[in-house]
């Protein structure tokens, strides 16, 4: 299901030429123009996860899922990529669990996890538990393009076994 705005802003008309001719997604994008979107599905696998966990295990310090990887799917004739998009915080917390990483760290601009966000009741957390991040989460505080996707994605990490995370 394409959700994911992806590339340059473009007129109508170029929109509905890309939608003709390259069979794109297109949406009005907030006002702005329109754009491409593209799939945004769930991390199934790292695959260089073998090669992280060896580097990490000989002392090396790796940076890995920049931006979330690249997406590709794999057929008869291997891996190919393929127009979506993998999101950071998800691709981060499979390979957290995938290596058994002891923290999940999610780094960001946010100085707090917060409930009631940017409202006169907003409520700053210095710490949850899993079953309050996934309470609150249910109770839809944490935005779907901001928030959501690392509480979530640290929810997934704990359930698969990780220790402890921090935002």
């Amino acid at each position: 299901k394409p959700t994911k705005p992806i590339g340059s802003f473009m007129s109508y008309e170029e929109a509905m030429k890309n939608q003709r001719e390259n069979g794109w997604d297109v949406v009005e994008d907030a006002g702005r123009g329109w754009r491409r979107v593209v799939p945004s599905p769930y991390p199934q696998e790292i695959i260089e996860r073998d090669a992280i966990k060896a580097l990490i295990d000989q002392g090396f310090i790796v940076t890995a899922v920049g931006g979330g990887g690249i997406p590709v799917v794999e057929d008869q004739d291997g891996l190919k990529g393929i127009a979506a998009v993998i999101d950071k915080d998800y691709a981060s917390s499979l390979l957290a669990s995938a290596i058994e990483a002891d923290m999940f760290i999610i780094s960001t601009a946010v100085e707090k996890v917060s409930l009631n966000f940017g409202k006169e009741n907003q409520i700053d957390l210095d710490r949850m538990t899993l079953a309050e991040a996934k309470q609150y989460a249910k109770e839809g505080h944490f935005a779907a393009g901001s928030m959501g996707p690392k509480i979530n994605a640290i929810i997934r990490y704990l359930e698969n076994g990780g220790k402890e995370a921090l935002i």
